[in-house]
């Protein structure tokens, strides 16, 4: 069995000199083989630049992207003829939780079908496609799918 190995570099400088309230939140990674670099900084709320992502969008960004493509993959291994996949992925953070944490992670997912395929069976390839889902599998708190099924 293959090893899939994950690695990123982060980039911040800057100085904490002038205390909690004044240095910057912004910082860059990468992830190799990838040649693109993400701009990062904290929610707004905790000083971030609010024109970044922030870790926690993408927490919810990974969620909703890995339910993604483990249900395309799930489509096409079944013969499913996706024509389009659309998610509104929503979460909120619980301060009020002990340790502070993100809420459930709720995944509103649109997907449009060639005409005549069973919605049914589309429904039971989103569950089984959440069942595969690696990101949602390493997550402590729970992904919600709901799915829409359009042809």
């Amino acid at each position: 069995m293959s090893t899939h190995a994950y690695r990123t570099r982060l980039h911040w400088d800057g100085s904490t000199a002038a205390g909690v309230r004044a240095y910057s939140r912004d910082h860059t990674a990468v992830a190799p083989p990838a040649t693109g670099q993400v701009d990062l900084s904290a929610d707004p709320a905790f000083r971030g630049n609010p024109d970044r992502l922030n870790p926690e969008q993408l927490v919810v960004m990974a969620a909703s992207s890995c339910q993604m493509l483990s249900f395309l993959g799930a489509a096409a291994r079944a013969g499913v003829d996706v024509l389009a996949y659309d998610d509104e992925a929503t979460s909120r953070l619980d301060l009020a939780a002990e340790p502070a944490r993100l809420a459930a992670i709720q995944l509103h997912v649109t997907v449009k079908v060639a005409a005549g395929t069973d919605e049914t069976r589309v429904r039971e390839l989103a569950v089984r496609a959440h069942d595969e889902c690696y990101v949602a599998n390493s997550l402590s708190v729970p992904v919600e799918v709901t799915t829409s099924v359009a042809s």
